[in-house]
Parts: C-alpha cells; structure tokens; sequence
C-alpha cells in the first residue's frame, strides 16, 4: 500500500493538472465557451474534496483495501476529466 501522504500528493498533482489544463485552454482559445472549461475546473475541486474525505475515512474495515479502491477511483475519475477536456 502506498502510504497517506503520498496519495494525497498524487490527487493534488492530478486536480492540479486538470484545472491547469482547463485554464490553458481558456487561454489558447478565447473566443471559445469557457462555460465549459468552468464546469470541469468545479469538477475537478469537487472530486478533490471527496476523495480528501474517503482518503481520511478512518471507519473502514479494511484500511488497505480501502485506499487501493480510492486510488483507482482517482485513477478513473481523472481520466474521465481529461477525456472531457480533450473533446473541448
């Protein structure tokens, strides 16, 4: 199991990017809809704050099992965001 600290660190990196990339392409394409990119940058800090609260969730039977489930969702939800942005 990788430890606490080091998830927390790779879902702040992942959001991170995504919102970065969101606002790059704000950027790179003005007259575009930035409703759109403002929508993926709120999900984005959406999915952060849940995935802080699982990650904290200390009333879990097993732990381990507990945080390889939440990295993979990270994994799935952060590919989600970028599929979104992509098609932008």
């Amino acid at each position: 199991m990788a430890s606490i600290r080091n998830l927390k660190k790779d879902l702040n990196y992942v959001t991170a990017g995504i919102i970065e990339a969101a606002y790059i392409q704000q950027i790179l394409n003005p007259n575009a809809n930035t409703e759109q990119t403002e929508a993926i940058v709120d999900e984005a800090i959406a999915i952060h704050g849940d995935f802080i609260r699982e990650i904290n969730n200390k009333n879990v039977e097993n732990r381990s099992a507990h945080l390889k489930e939440v990295n993979q969702s990270i994994e799935k939800q952060a590919q989600d965001l970028v599929a979104k942005l992509n098609a932008l």
